[in-house]
């Protein structure tokens, strides 16, 4: 390689060199070899700024763009504002053509084919920018180039017939090039040939992974470039359960195999398909389905086909941590070096496997309780989903135990043991169950409508996957079977206000605000809902304590924090509904320090009947101070607690009002811990999976239930209600520290088939609680309204957690 040079004295030649370098954007000058890349990477990985390219000038762009540009291979040229480049110089195939950009500079002048017809043949490299050109992949803002070598005649390079890839043993590889009468020589040994390596006189036998190395070498031409083929041999002889194995994991990952065979029983997309074995073993651990991975597959349910490429554990869709909380997908990539050969067509597919009653029985209690350190599909829910990864299965006649979600089902099918069902049809989770007998079944369709206590009559069938760290049921909405709705209603709770008896409600609005604009605002219809289900289903509390309660303008990002218009909406909402003017009372987060939507400003706040209660009257805190009781009665009205405490980094803090009714005081204090994101999935790759966010709840609980102890030692006869989501569970380290000894959880109160606010994944669970001062507990009722959610919007549905009412009977301080 020689780079371009001026026939000048070497004093003159540097002072223009020096000129240049000072003067002009273009240089010439000669990359190292790492630093160049040839044509088809530069199209395959068309991207980056300042790369050296290096190919044949093979002519210039004729016109068009895109899939219709056309190229100009012979003199004379028009165009002298580009140049395009291949790996061949008699490359003619538009998609192994490079289009290359001459800026008005130096690069133009020296390289374009209108002025210099010389330079068609020639091999450069080129550097520039690599981006699309002429709607094609593309080289742009060309700086600086190189000829390449002597320019002399070349032979051909070498091609190889497979050119690499994946082969059985005992395969040939049969060489040539397009210079005649030239001859090939090769090495296999991984150094470079030349004319003294073995000359090529017949196929290559392939009998172990192997790379060869071959020149094409003729008198009167220099020796060709060398060209490199790669051959994995792959397994033979496997079927799908034995790469499936009885593991989590395959124990042929990162290997290749050949000839797999199996018939296609879904097919999700143009790239990917699964295939199950015609001919399976009778061990119930080694799944006999897997998925496939090539591009343009072409093929359909029924075909069947034998299958070559490499096993991988791939993790398909999910959230941003998906790599690191995820579990992967066994499949055979047979797109890149692989193949996928049809055999047959219209083949029936195989039974599917029956899940629960009359089938396998699914797992009701563990998840997993060893670590991944024993496969055990017979007791733990995640390893019984993966023996049937990618298989057939059937579920007959499925009951729906949560709102469709994300075009997703979750049911349940009859099978030993499972949990029962609660209320409104769903399952509840408990301290030491969280129901791997849940499935989700895939349909792809956000609009089916389904709430719990829906439920099929007859089977659905569909192919197990994994994706959203869950195992799915990957199903055809079209071929669903008969769907009828339950009985599951929503609510009108039972407890109401009373001349000697309060009633307090928590409830969390869903980012409600006076924005009606966009995904994140709130739409007049979902006002309604909420300011009707308070006035009819909850009867009109004295006082709710509400949460995600945003600022005027919800999610703009203006730094706006005031809450004045949002208050409004919902007040002149519940009027117009029949139910009372209610007061509103909040403190305004510091800008973007409380979480939530960017922009919201979220915060707790209470609204209260002027008519039945009223704030005892004080000094309104600031997002900043801290109230404190003493003499009994709050410093500040309402006021935060310990609001500057780190425990409370983006996240809510609690807001304490002091309230009278009938002559008796009563401290409410409205609580939005921080919440579970960050947490690892039940299904995921870390058993048991780390709950990270209970370390910031577990401060906020010890700070609130501190503040509680403050007003008990104040005045141990006070009154103290506590409202909220706390998003953990009533049997949660949290919630026994909010507690202490102080307080007692009226959750706990509520008989077990009723005891859910929230659904999470196919669980019904209590996020939302209100906790009483143990003075209060035995004059207290308590009643979870389930109107939200166990429902889809088209049933009512005002926000996604129920609402918590009590009724208290205040007793006069002895």
């Amino acid at each position: 390689m020689r780079t371009k040079a001026y026939k000048k004295g070497l004093s003159l030649a540097m002072v223009l060199l020096f000129i240049v370098s000072l003067l002009s954007p273009v240089a010439v000058k000669t990359a190292t070899a790492a630093d160049v890349i040839s044509v088809k990477d530069a199209i395959a990985n068309n991207s980056g700024s300042n790369k050296t390219v290096e190919g044949y000038i093979v002519g210039t762009v004729r016109g068009g763009s895109g899939t219709s540009i056309s190229y100009q291979f012979s003199a004379p040229f028009s165009a002298n504002t580009n140049l395009a480049i291949a790996d061949s110089p008699t490359e003619t195939e538009k998609t192994k053509i490079l289009p290359v950009q001459l800026p008005a500079n130096a690069v133009r002048e020296d390289l374009n084919l209108k002025d210099h017809p010389e330079n068609l043949g020639k091999k450069i490299q080129i550097t520039g920018d690599l981006a699309a050109y002429f709607a094609v992949p593309g080289h742009k803002n060309a700086k600086s180039y190189t000829f390449v070598g002597d320019q002399d005649p070349q032979a051909e390079p070498v091609t190889a017939t497979p050119d690499k890839g994946i082969v059985t043993g005992g395969s040939t590889v049969t060489l040539s090039t397009a210079t005649s009468d030239a001859d090939i020589y090769y090495t296999v040994d991984g150094s470079d040939p030349s004319a003294e390596s073995t000359k090529y006189s017949e196929p290559i036998t392939i009998n172990e992974d192997t790379t060869i190395k071959a020149i094409a070498v003729k008198d009167g031409l220099k020796n060709s470039e060398t060209s490199t083929f790669t051959y994995t041999v792959a397994l033979t002889g496997l079927r799908i359960h034995d790469i499936q194995g009885a593991s989590q994991q395959s124990p042929f990952a990162n290997k290749s195999v050949a000839n797999v065979e199996g018939i296609v029983t879904h097919v999700v997309d143009s790239n990917n398909f699964y295939m199950q074995d015609l001919k399976p073993d009778i061990n119930e651990k080694t799944s006999e389905g897997i998925l496939v991975y090539k591009k343009g597959h072409g093929l359909s349910a029924g075909d069947v086909v034998k299958t070559t490429g490499q096993v991988k554990e791939w993790v398909l869709d999910g959230y941003s941590e998906k790599l690191k909380t995820d579990l992967p997908v066994t499949e055979i990539n047979a797109d890149t070096g692989g193949s996928v050969t049809l055999t047959e067509t219209g083949h029936a597919l195989p039974s599917p496997v029956l899940l629960g009653f009359g089938g396998r029985h699914i797992p009701t209690l563990v998840i997993d309780n060893d670590n991944f350190g024993k496969f055990d599909p017979e007791e733990d829910g995640i390893d019984f989903y993966e023996s049937l990864e990618g298989m057939r299965i059937q579920l007959k006649d499925p009951r729906v135990i949560a709102p469709q979600s994300y075009g997703e089902l979750s049911v349940v099918v009859k099978n030993q043991g499972n949990s029962p069902l609660n209320s409104s049809g769903a399952i509840n989770i408990t301290k030491k169950d969280f129901n791997p007998e849940r499935i989700f079944v895939d349909i792809n369709d956000n609009n089916f409508v389904a709430k719990s206590g829906d439920y099929f009559k007859g089977n659905i069938t569909g192919v197990v996957s994994y994706s959203f760290s869950n195992y799915k049921v990957l199903a055809n909405k079209d071929e669903l079977p008969a769907f009828f709705e339950g009985k599951t209603e929503r609510e009108v709770t039972k407890l109401k206000g009373k001349k000697k008896k309060l009633t307090i409600a928590s409830f969390n609005v869903e980012n409600f605000s006076a924005n009606k604009e966009g995904a994140d605002g709130t739409s007049d219809e979902k006002a309604e809902r909420i300011a009707d289900s308070i006035v009819h289903n909850l009867k009109s509390p004295d006082i709710i304590g509400l949460t995600e309660i945003q600022d005027s303008n919800g999610p703009v990002n203006n730094g706006e924090t005031d809450s004045k218009e949002s208050a409004e909406r919902l007040i002149k909402a519940i009027q117009a509904n029949g139910g009372p003017a209610y007061k509103f009372t909040d403190i305004a987060p510091v800008n973007g320090k409380d979480g939530g939507i960017p922009g919201g400003n979220i915060r707790v706040a209470f609204i209260y009947n002027p008519e039945r209660v009223s704030l005892v009257s004080g000094e309104k805190g600031t997002a900043t101070q801290s109230v404190v009781y003493k003499d009994g009665k709050l410093s500040l009205n309402p006021g935060r607690i310990d609001p500057t405490n780190p425990a409370f980094d983006n996240s809510r803090k609690p807001l304490a009002a002091q309230f009278e009714f009938n002559g008796e005081r009563i401290v409410v204090i409205a609580n939005h811990f921080n919440s579970k994101g960050g947490d690892e999935p039940l299904f995921g790759k870390n058993q048991p999976p780390v709950l990270s966010s209970e370390i910031q709840r577990h401060k906020i609980a010890d700070i609130v239930n501190h503040f509680v102890k403050s007003i008990k030692a104040d005045d141990p006869n006070a009154n103290v209600v506590l409202t909220g989501d706390f998003n953990d569970f009533e049997f949660s380290s949290t919630l026994e520290k909010v507690k202490g000894k102080e307080l007692s959880n009226m959750i706990e109160e509520v008989p077990s088939f009723e005891r859910y606010s929230y659904s999470y994944q196919g669980n019904a669970q209590v996020l939302d609680h209100i906790l009483v001062s143990n003075n209060l507990k035995n004059s207290t009722k308590v009643d979870i309204v389930h109107i939200n959610s166990q429902f889809m919007e088209q049933h009512g549905r005002a926000s996604d957690h129920d609402p918590v009412v009590v009724q208290v009977k205040l007793k006069k301080a002895i």
